[in-house]
């Protein structure tokens, strides 16, 4: 229970924070961005079984795994797709969480 209140917590509470913090101009937008990078999630698809509340995603998911995170780091030196890697980032962030706590 706790695991996924933080879990969750981060994964939603985290953009809006950051969207409210930072992009106040256009803080919706960039919430609905960074939102929008859990579309990630996709590759959980790709595993069997398809849910394993054990699993850590990190470094089992292709999207999950240390070079993707390279990439989503790389996102965030760039004008242009910064809020993305901010969301990805974040993603990453709640998706650890899991690993720690198991």
């Amino acid at each position: 229970m706790l695991q996924s209140l933080i879990h969750y917590g981060i994964h939603f509470g985290g953009p809006l924070l950051v969207a409210f913090l930072f992009f106040k101009a256009h803080w919706k937008r960039a919430f609905l961005i960074m939102i929008a990078t859990m579309i990630i999630d996709l590759d959980h698809l790709l595993a069997v079984p398809l849910f394993d509340p054990g699993r850590c995603s990190i470094n089992f998911h292709p999207l999950h795994t240390y070079y993707a995170m390279v990439v989503y780091l790389a996102f965030l030196f760039f004008k242009k797709t910064r809020i993305i890697g901010i969301g990805l980032v974040i993603h990453m962030i709640a998706d650890a969480t899991d690993c720690w706590m198991m």
